[in-house]
C-alpha cells in the first residue's frame, strides 16, 4: 500500500546504490534536478531499467527555477522548455511523475495566476502529453507561493496531465500545524477524493518531513520528530481510506529517514485499517481496484458503504468471466472506473447488454428500463418509430448509477451517439472497423491508419478506441449540428474512399459471406438508437478486456484489440489519463469535408 524512498544522486556506482535501497525496504526514489540535468535521456534510460529490475519506481523532481507564473516571455519559454525536458527524461526512464513547484503569486490577483498557469501547461501540452508521465505540482509551503491544493485542483479539470503532489510539511505549515491527528490528515485525504478523480491519486505522490514554521508558512525542514508531524497519523488516516501512497522523505538526515520508515512500518502491522472490521471487500481480490468498496451484508444481498444513493446487489461472489474475476468484481470495476466514464454518458439514454449469469452465459440487449431501476435513476422517454411510443431508457450519472447496471449482470454500455437533450445531432462519427473471418489485426491497424489519413486531408482529427473485442473504432468528436443522415453520409463517402485505395483489406459488403479476410467499415452504425460498446466498456470476454482508448502512435506497436483489462487499465489511466477527453469538447464540423467529398446538399 505504500511505497517509501528517498530523494539524492546515486554517485557512479549506480547497482550498488539501488542494491542499497533494496536492503533498506526502500521501493521509491526521487532524482532531485532541482539545479540543472545531470543526465541526458541515455542515462535516464539505462538508470530507469536497473531501477525496473530491482521493482523501485523513480520520480525526478523538476528545477526549482522551472515555475509556471513567470509572465516575462523569455524566461517563461526558459521555465516551460525545462519542464517538458524533465517530462521527456523522467518518460525515458520509465517514472510516473515530475514534481514541481509552481511559483509565487506576488499578490496578483488569484483568477489571473490561474489563468497564466494554464496558459503555460496548455502551451507544452501537445508535446508530453503522450509520455504518459504526470506534472506533478507540489502544494505551496509559503503565503507568497501560488499551489493550494484548491488551485492544483482547478488546474487539474482544465489540464489532464496534472497531478497533485501533496508535501505535508508544507500543508502543515500553511495550516499553522494543524495535522497532528489522524483526523486532520483524514481530512485532506477526503478533500483529495472529492477534487480529483481517483487515477490522479493512485498512487498519490507525497512527500514527508518535520518542519519549522511560522506566520508566513515553511521555516526550514528540521531532523524527524523534533517537531509535530507524525508519519504514523499519515498511514492510518490513508489505510483508513484505502489510498495508495508513493512517499518520499525530504529529511537531510538519514537517522530521519529510518525513523520515519520504521514507523510506517509499524503503522502497517499493528493492523490500523479501521475498515477491516467493517464490512467485507465487493470484489474478489484478484484485481487491485483504486478505491475499493466495502459493502455489508442484508440477508443475501449487499450494501456498499459510503454510497451516496441508497443500492443493493445481490450475487457478489457469483463468476463471471473464466479468469476467476466475479460480478463483485465487474461492479468494483464500474465504480472505480466511473469518474472518466460518467463524462461521457451524461445525458445519453442507455442500451444495456445483460449477461446475467456472466461471460458465457445466455444474454440480451435491453433498451425498456425494467421497471424495478432505483427511485433515484434518471430515465430518457425517446420515441420509437417500431413500437409507436417512447421507449424508457436507462441513464448513468454517477457511480451508483454504474454499479446498478453493473449488478443487473450488464457487462456492456452501448450509449446513444446524441444527447437525449439534442437527440438527432450526434456528438461524434463513429468509424467501426470490425475484422471479418480471417482477417488479421495487422490488417485493422494499416485500415485505420488509412482513415487517420483521409480525415487528416479532410481537415478533421479522429479518436482512436480499440473494441476491447475483435476490432477498432475511430470517433470524430463534432459540434451536435448535424442529422444523423449527415453523419452516416459522411463515414459512408469515406469508407468507400478508403475501400478503392486498398480493396484487398477493406469492404463495405452487408452480405457477410462475402467479407472474409477484410475489414468491413459499418457506416450504418452512425443511425439513431444504433449503439456501440462505450469508450471503458467491460467487454464479456476472458481476461475481461476493456473498450479502451489509445494514441495513433502506439497503434503501431499494439498486440491487439483486448491488450487492457479490468486488472490493467489502472496504470495506463495514471499515466495517460482520459485520452478521449477531446471527443466530448466537439469543435469539429462536416461541410468543408462534404464539400471535398462532393456531398452536395444535405437535408
Amino acid at each position: 500500500m505504500f511505497s517509501f524512498g528517498t530523494s539524492a544522486m546515486p554517485g557512479d556506482d549506480w547497482e550498488g546504490f539501488l542494491d542499497r535501497l533494496v536492503e533498506q525496504g526502500r521501493t521509491a526514489h526521487e532524482l532531485p534536478f532541482v539545479k540543472d540535468f545531470p543526465w541526458k535521456e541515455r542515462e535516464c534510460e539505462r538508470f530507469g531499467t536497473l531501477a525496473a529490475e530491482r521493482g523501485i519506481a523513480l520520480s525526478i523532481h523538476a528545477p526549482y527555477f522551472a515555475v509556471l507564473t513567470v509572465e516575462d516571455e523569455e524566461r517563461r519559454a526558459r521555465c516551460l522548455s525545462a519542464l517538458e525536458h524533465s517530462m521527456k527524461l523522467t518518460a525515458a526512464m520509465g517514472g510516473r511523475v515530475v514534481v514541481a513547484h509552481t511559483g509565487n503569486h506576488h499578490d496578483r490577483d488569484p483568477g489571473f495566476v490561474l489563468d497564466l498557469v494554464t496558459e503555460g501547461l496548455e502551451r507544452i501540452e501537445p508535446k508530453v502529453r503522450h509520455l504518459g508521465v504526470g506534472l506533478g505540482l507540489e502544494t505551496a509551503g509559503k503565503a507568497s507561493q501560488f499551489g493550494s491544493l484548491g488551485d492544483i485542483a482547478l488546474l487539474a479539470q482544465r489540464v489532464e496531465f496534472v497531478r497533485p503532489v501533496v508535501d505535508w510539511a508544507h500543508v502543515h505549515a500553511m495550516s499553522k500545524g494543524g495535522l497532528t491527528s489522524t483526523e486532520s490528515f483524514a481530512a485532506v485525504l477526503a478533500f483529495l477524493r472529492e477534487s480529483f478523480p481517483g487515477w490522479m491519486l493512485d498512487p498519490l505522490h507525497c512527500q514527508f518531513t518535520d518542519n519549522q514554521f511560522g506566520d508566513k508558512g515553511e521555516i526550514r525542514h528540521v531532523p524527524y520528530g523534533s517537531g509535530s508531524l507524525k508519519i504514523a497519523h499519515l498511514a492510518e488516516a490513508a489505510m483508513a481510506d484505502g489510498m495508495r501512497l508513493t512517499i518520499i522523505s525530504e529529511a537531510r538526515e538519514v537517522e530521519s529517514h529510518d525513523a520515519m520508515q520504521a514507523e510506517l512500518l509499524d503503522a502497517l502491522s499493528d493492523g490500523v485499517d479501521a475498515t477491516e472490521s467493517t464490512g467485507r471487500p465487493l470484489g474478489s481480490g484478484a484485481i487491485e481496484f483504486p478505491e475499493p468498496i466495502r459493502v455489508q451484508r442484508e440477508g443475501d444481498r449487499f450494501t456498499p458503504i459510503g454510497a451516496f444513493r441508497p443500492l443493493s446487489l445481490s450475487n457478489i461472489d457469483k463468476p463471471f468471466f473464466p479468469d476467476g474475476y466475479t460480478k463483485g468484481d465487474l461492479i468494483q470495476y464500474y465504480a472505480s472506473i466511473a469518474e472518466v466514464l460518467t463524462p461521457h454518458l451524461e445525458d445519453r439514454a442507455i442500451v444495456m447488454a445483460r449477461y446475467p449469469d456472466g461471460w458465457d452465459g445466455e444474454w440480451f440487449y435491453e433498451k425498456q428500463a425494467p421497471g424495478h431501476q432505483p427511485d433515484w435513476m434518471p430515465l430518457a422517454p425517446l420515441h420509437s418509430e417500431h413500437r409507436g411510443e417512447p421507449i424508457e431508457f436507462v441513464t448513468a450519472r454517477d457511480r451508483e448509477s454504474l454499479m446498478w447496471l453493473a449488478g443487473m449482470g450488464c457487462v456492456e454500455i452501448h450509449p446513444w451517439l446524441s444527447r437525449t437533450s439534442n437527440v438527432e445531432h450526434p456528438d461524434f462519427a463513429i468509424f467501426d472497423l470490425d475484422p471479418s473471418e480471417g482477417c488479421t489485426w495487422r490488417q485493422v491497424q494499416d485500415v485505420a491508419h488509412l482513415v487517420r489519413e483521409v480525415l487528416g486531408k479532410l481537415g478533421l482529427v479522429g479518436y482512436p478506441k480499440v473494441s476491447g473485442a475483435t476490432g477498432l473504432h475511430v470517433y470524430v468528436p463534432l459540434d451536435p449540428i448535424h442529422s444523423y443522415r449527415r453523419v452516416r453520409g459522411f463515414v459512408e463517402a469515406v469508407g468507400r474512399l478508403i475501400m478503392a485505395a486498398d480493396p484487398d483489406d477493406v469492404t463495405m459488403e452487408w452480405d457477410i459471406s462475402k467479407r472474409d479476410g477484410k475489414v468491413f467499415i459499418d457506416h450504418n452504425q452512425n443511425v439513431g438508437g444504433k449503439t456501440i460498446a462505450s469508450v471503458y466498456s467491460a467487454r464479456p470476454r476472458p481476461g475481461a478486456p476493456v473498450s479502451t482508448p489509445i494514441l495513433w502512435e502506439e497503434l503501431e506497436d499494439l498486440p491487439g484489440p483486448d491488450a487492457f483489462t479490468m486488472a490493467t487499465i489502472w496504470n495506463r489511466l495514471s499515466k495517460y489519463g482520459d485520452l478521449f477527453a477531446p471527443v466530448l469538447r466537439g469543435g469539429q464540423t462536416l461541410e468543408a469535408a462534404e464539400e471535398a467529398l462532393g456531398l452536395g446538399e444535405h437535408v
